[in-house]
């Protein structure tokens, strides 16, 4: 077992532990939703460098303590799958303390930052800490777990638009969906590799449920959902020409996406 890293090289095996980048990833759609929400409440896209940046300091951190209790919750089966084994907790290269100490800061900053947003925002910061939590456990009894995981990362525009404006809106209940697809989507491809150790170690994805070929036609089924539900947010805030562009280059990024993985070969998956 390796020598657990400490100090700053403890903190980058953190980040790189949590996947940073799916905060990233999710960065774009949580602005979007600011920006929209913005638009709705003031006639401007620019809520403010204040909520700019507790909106930001929000969305990180949620990610953050979600991935670091998956990984928490996680520990004993990651350490028997041969494909993670070598994860960070795992392998000793970080401590269970160390985690569970970013994780309680994390979930605290996160609390922090919904308060100095607005009301609602506060009063919603439990469920969607819930929510981004709950997926951790879903493996164990639902083969659906795929879509709870798309849900987590899709309230984040959702969260940016009651953090900008302190009321919700249909509009953005549709990008959520977006994002919920697009993510769930992803997700099934992902899990593909686990089908047989899924299926061994009595945990539940959608191969192990009902096998490759269908599971990707689930995948591609979700993702032209995505595709539309992204289409109907833009029509229901008169987005405009630069956003149904916008669309039409996810839409052909999903596409190349699913282009890359067939029943059977899954060589290119991690691209």
């Amino acid at each position: 077992m390796a020598t657990a890293a400490r100090g700053w090289q403890g903190f980058r095996v953190y980040l790189e532990m949590i996947k940073i980048e799916h905060s990233v990833f999710a960065l774009p759609f949580a602005l979007i939703g600011m920006m929209w929400g913005s638009v709705s409440a003031t006639g401007h896209p620019w809520p403010g460098w204040r909520a700019f940046l507790w909106i930001i300091v929000a969305m990180v951190s949620c990610r953050s303590a979600a991935m670091a209790f998956n990984r928490i919750a996680d520990r004993d089966i990651d350490a028997r799958n041969p494909r993670t084994k070598g994860r960070a907790l795992p392998s000793g290269l970080i401590s269970l303390r160390t985690i569970n100490l970013y994780f309680y800061g994390s979930c605290a900053l996160f609390l922090i930052a919904a308060w100095q947003l607005n009301p609602l925002a506060l009063v919603l910061s439990p469920i969607a800490l819930g929510v981004t939590l709950f997926y951790s456990m879903t493996k164990r009894f639902t083969p659906l777990c795929h879509f709870v995981l798309g849900i987590s990362l899709g309230i984040a525009p959702a969260a940016a638009w009651v953090a900008a404006t302190g009321t919700l809106s249909l509009a953005v209940v549709w990008l959520t969906a977006a994002v919920t697809f697009w993510t769930a989507g992803f997700d099934i491809i992902y899990s593909l590799q686990d089908e047989d150790f899924d299926k061994e170690n009595g945990l539940r994805s959608l191969p192990q449920a009902i096998g490759q070929k269908r599971s990707l036609f689930v995948s591609r089924c979700s993702h032209g959902l995505a595709v539309a539900c992204l289409a109907t947010s833009a029509v229901l805030v008169n987005a405009g020409i630069v956003t149904y562009i916008g669309v039409g280059l996810a839409a052909l990024l999903l596409v190349y996406e699913q282009a890359l993985v067939k029943p059977g070969d899954l060589r290119r998956v991690n691209m």
